[in-house]
């Protein structure tokens, strides 16, 4: 393995500190500022720290390919072999990241001023808002697990505040708490798969080593080698998955994301676009070197990837909330982004990330301005016509729905041109590729075109269908407007960095090469996936990709523009099955919920009521009333009786003293 020469860096902490500055500044003291003050600290931390991600990105691209800046901040704790640091890392993997959640977060930062101005919590959600930033900018940046998994907390936690910010109504307070109790189960697979690491890699869990060779990396390595060493590995890795299908939605643990509409919509957009759900797909590239080591994991991976993004789709087909549609859309969508992982493209991952925050932010916060003008409706059948009312939010929301759907040449069409491509023609050394997760992926694509023009027609076609006081106050803002002409920007060139293979100029994968070059190096023989890089078969596959987009898109058109069908069709069979979420919820209410509710009640009636209090409680303090009750028989009153007892106490000291003597 080729050695990484560490170069130190100050500018990590400051990075890194920058927002929780803010966060303080503004949860401590905001109460007591004016909004403009909220903002400044609030908006202006988040901008120094892109500003000065830029630089440190700067300073790591003049540096060689295989080097990377470092942070040590201090030694946490060390004991015998085990020494864990509170350090920093910035590779050509976390600048990405880093300049994506920065980037993407300011921008989310400067539409919330006008979208949160009224709101009395101000202060609060900035004060949220920063930590939320300070925590995933920890996990993108530490240098070993137990950093990552520092910031992998906080953002649960800060997605359980900000999801919960309106927590005078119970059905938003209970949201936050599904999505953080969901996440937990996450945690702890991967809580549980980091000290099975730390077991067997002798007392280190960072990802590279200080001399740029040892780490997690070579632990890896010498676990492939060793006796069981694969069966170490696979369950490392699935305990790891676990985890990333809390964090990133996936099935089993994808319930708690669409119930995260609850709070602000440019919170959803941070959560959806930049944030939380992107921490397990970048935690799984983070540890390429050992899901690839693992054939087992890596198809569990792409089946599981592949199915959530079908799932999701699907449920998206017939949701009417605009938040809704936008929330099942992300599932899906991570759900390629994990199909790309399970299949060897890590670099396919990491790039439909990037455009995916780009386009699923614009999205957001163009529903977040048509929220906001129309005065919190959200239903898109009392829609409709709203380009005349919104005609900035229209444009940059149709160049994000033209993005998602894969029409060439948007961000979209790319990332998962690349995504289904890998999916189609990658495979193991000595396998064949998976052909039927190409095929689902495949489907969920066309349904992404279809949900999103479906959305877009419904919003922003055809004649208003809601309350004539709410159209008369429909109304954009200019401080809302320029992050969506921002954001659509970026979701026309975004793709451009990740052009097809075959014209050899993938700026991305040139990038990121350092990381995940090794699994194809080597030629055939000794590559650890095999690629078909052939000019015809990418461009036929590219071919069908368009194809896909286009028939989604038409058949949307066809249906809702066309008027063909009732804008709500009679909940029946499928429809009705969609319509309530292939009752999942319904599910894990009947078979977890209820179970350890009734469990619960149990150890509380036994445990706490009979138990603690009836014998730790009330049993102590009752049998000190009864030695109470005995030694008020001794204080009658009686002074006689008390010199006798003097007495006979007096004599029985004497007579043991002179015993003893």
């Amino acid at each position: 393995m080729e050695a990484r020469i560490p170069h130190p860096s100050d500018l990590l902490a400051l990075i890194v500190l920058l927002p929780l500055i803010g966060a303080f500044i503004n949860g401590v003291f905001g109460r007591h500022m004016s909004k403009r003050a909220v903002a400044f600290f609030g908006v202006g931390s988040v901008a120094a720290t892109f500003a000065l991600s830029v630089v440190a990105v700067f300073r790591l691209s003049a540096l060689p390919d295989q080097d990377f800046l470092y942070a040590d901040l201090w030694q946490w704790f060390s004991s015998g072999e085990v020494t864990i640091e509170l350090s920093l890392l910035l590779d050509h993997l976390s600048a990405v990241m880093l300049l994506v959640v920065t980037g993407v977060g300011g921008i989310i930062h400067i539409f919330s001023l006008g979208y949160m101005r009224d709101d009395p919590g101000f202060a609060r959600y900035f004060s949220y808002l920063n930590l939320f930033m300070f925590s995933m900018i920890l996990l993108i940046l530490g240098k070993n697990l137990l950093v990552m998994f520092i910031g992998w907390e906080g953002v649960g936690l800060c997605s359980y505040l900000l999801i919960g910010f309106w927590f005078t109504d119970m059905q938003k307070a209970e949201a936050g708490q599904k999505a953080f109790i969901t996440n937990r189960v996450g945690d702890l697979a991967f809580l549980i798969g980091t000290f099975i690491l730390l077991f067997y890699s002798w007392g280190s869990l960072d990802f590279v080593g200080a001399d740029g060779v040892s780490g997690l990396q070579s632990t890896a390595q010498q676990l492939a080698n060793a006796p069981n060493g694969g069966v170490v590995i696979t369950l490392v890795t699935l305990l790891f998955f676990v985890g990333a299908t809390g964090k990133s939605a996936q099935i089993p643990l994808y319930v708690w994301l669409p119930d995260a509409m609850a709070g602000p919509t440019p919170v959803s957009a941070l959560i959806h676009a930049a944030t939380m759900v992107t921490a397990g797909v970048y935690m799984m590239a983070r540890l390429n070197f050992m899901f690839a080591l693992s054939e087992t994991t890596m198809t569990v991976v792409a089946v599981i990837g592949a199915m959530t993004a079908f799932v999701a789709a699907t449920i998206a087909l017939v949701q009417n909330d605009i938040k809704k549609v936008l929330a099942y859309s992300t599932v899906s969508q991570i759900g390629f982004m994990v199909v790309a992982i399970g299949v060897g493209s890590f670099v396919g991952a990491i790039f439909h990330l990037m455009t995916h925050a780009f386009f699923k932010a614009t999205l957001f916060l163009g529903s977040g301005s048509v929220i906001h003008g129309l005065h919190h409706e959200q239903d898109i059948r009392k829609m409709g016509g709203l380009k005349k009312k919104f005609p900035v939010t229209r444009w940059t929301f149709l160049i994000a729905c033209l993005a998602i759907a894969g029409i060439p040449f948007f961000a979209g069409f790319f990332s998962k041109d690349e995504i289904l491509f890998f999916a189609a023609t990658a495979h193991r050394q000595g396998a064949a590729p998976l052909t039927i997760v190409y095929i689902i992926a495949a489907l969920a694509a066309l349904m992404t075109a279809f949900y999103m023009f479906r959305l877009y027609f419904l919003t922003f076609e055809g004649t208003y269908r809601g309350d004539k006081h709410t159209w008369d106050h429909a109304h954009e803002e200019w401080v809302m407007n320029w992050p969506l002409i921002t954001l659509a920007f970026l979701s026309t060139v975004g793709g451009f960095l990740g052009l097809p293979h075959f014209l050899h100029a993938h700026v991305l994968d040139g990038w990121l090469e350092p990381l995940f070059g090794w699994m194809y190096s080597g030629g055939h023989e000794h590559a650890l996936y095999v690629l078909n890089h052939d000019m015809g078969t990418e461009l036929a596959l590219m071919g069908v990709s368009v194809v896909v987009a286009l028939v989604g898109v038409g058949l949307a058109w066809h249906l809702y523009m066309r008027g063909r069908l009732p804008v709500a069709p009679v909940e029946a069979g499928w429809h009705k099955l969609l319509t309530n979420k292939y009752y999942v919820d319904e599910f894990y209410d009947l078979a977890v919920i209820r179970p350890l509710r009734a469990l619960a009640r149990g150890l509380y009636r036994i445990v706490d009521v009979k138990i603690i209090d009836g014998i730790f409680v009330r049993g102590s303090a009752q049998l000190v009333s009864k030695i109470g009750d005995g030694l008020r028989v001794l204080q009658n009153g009686d002074v006689q009786a008390y010199a006798t007892a003097i007495v006979v106490g007096l004599a029985a000291v004497l007579l043991l003293v002179g015993a003893l003597k």
